[in-house]
């Protein structure tokens, strides 16, 4: 189990509309536990990174990640893959 949220920040990826994954939720406090209750309630996998959320906090609402974090965004969304191939969702 996850330690509570002090932050958090939610991805989304289209491949056919973006370069890169946009920051659709982000926040801290109640509203982080709100974003990884609502992950967690839809089956979207979760990661616990501190320095990542930090980084994707300093993004604006819609924003394209920057380039600085595309090796660690790789990582996280290979996270999310082996997640998904597990429950057999892909």
């Amino acid at each position: 189990m996850f330690r509570k949220p002090q932050k958090a920040a939610a991805l989304k990826y289209e491949p056919e509309n973006d370069k890169a994954p946009r920051v659709t939720a982000k926040g801290s406090g109640v509203v982080a536990q709100k974003i990884v209750d609502l992950a967690s309630k839809h089956g979207i996998p979760v990661r616990d990174d501190p320095d990542l959320v930090e980084a994707l906090s300093r993004l604006d609402l819609g924003e394209e990640i920057p380039p600085e974090l595309y090796v660690v965004v790789a990582e996280l969304l290979s996270f999310v893959y082996r997640v998904n191939r597990k429950k057999g969702s892909w």
